[in-house]
């Protein structure tokens, strides 16, 4: 997924779709001992099994010519599940790897995230031109692309190059030849300016180590009157059984994108754990 930090060496598994270190398997087959680790990074305190602790990782380092204003993020000693790096008011969560590939095509996430009822609140049509930012496997992706085809695109972007390649191999094999995977960076999510009708980000604005800067690149790449989609579970909601830091409140990720060109244009209702809260940017 996006921002599932840019480092030569593999990353332990964050909370939200969390990722288990160690071999790559199968997306169809995880283990046991892989399920075990991810729901313990993933849900809940109340209801993670018991397991050993994961060290969290440093913060990763800024790339040349991304500075930011010293005011933009603060530094904070990392909780168990973030980086130790604060952006209005909250801390951003550790990245997972590409190594848990497996838990973004497990077969419970059309019961728990209602995938189906997203693909309609999105409203997509055939010759739109939609940027899954932080698409990992491409699941989201995949079902996008027949949602806007014969004519529309689907441009996946993902930081990992492992992810990159494994959406590319799905895309192949189910014949959807409108899906483009790119590699994108920490601070770009490098698309062409203005080439963009539509950009979701599902379960991934949370991680992003440089939220700032990857949402004016995604503003950048959007057309005139283009949409800016954020699905993210629910702080508000105490019965989501995600870890604190891996949930985002309406609030917040209204007062992060409206630092920006958008506009909020509606919060829709329908998923049972997420928010779809829609953006626009100015005709």
């Amino acid at each position: 997924m996006m921002e599932r930090a840019a480092s030569p060496g593999p990353r332990p598994a964050p909370p939200a779709e969390g990722r288990p270190p160690g071999s790559p398997r199968s997306p169809a087959s995880p283990g046991l001992a892989g399920w075990g680790l991810i729901a313990a990074l993933l849900l809940a305190p109340s209801i993670t099994p018991a397991r050993g602790a994961v060290a969290s990782p440093a913060a990763p380092p800024a790339e040349a010519g991304s500075a930011a204003p010293a005011d933009r993020y603060t530094a904070t000693p990392p909780s168990a599940d973030g980086i130790g790096r604060r952006y209005m008011g909250r801390e951003i969560s550790r990245v997972m790897g590409w190594q848990g590939a497996a838990w973004l095509e497990r077969e419970e996430r059309e019961k728990e995230e209602r995938t189906d009822v997203l693909l309609r609140l999105l409203d997509l049509r055939p010759g739109l031109v939609v940027a899954d930012v932080g698409a990992g496997t491409g699941y989201l992706s995949r079902r996008m692309a027949r949602a806007v085809a014969p004519s529309g695109r689907v441009l996946a972007v993902d930081v990992q190059p492992e992810m990159v390649a494994l959406l590319g191999q799905a895309a192949k094999r189910e014949g959807l030849a409108n899906i483009e995977p790119s590699l994108g960076t920490e601070t770009d999510v490098r698309l062409a300016p203005g080439s963009v009708d539509l950009a979701v980000m599902v379960d991934v604005y949370h991680e992003l180590a440089r939220p700032h800067e990857v949402l004016a690149s995604i503003v950048r790449a959007l057309k005139p009157g283009g949409r800016v989609v954020f699905v993210e579970y629910r702080a508000e909601d105490p019965a989501v059984p995600i870890k604190t830091l891996h949930k985002m409140s309406e609030a917040q990720i209204r007062r992060e994108a409206e630092v920006q060109a958008l506009t909020w244009e509606r919060t829709a209702p329908g998923l049972p754990w997420q928010h779809v809260v829609v953006f626009r940017k100015a005709p």
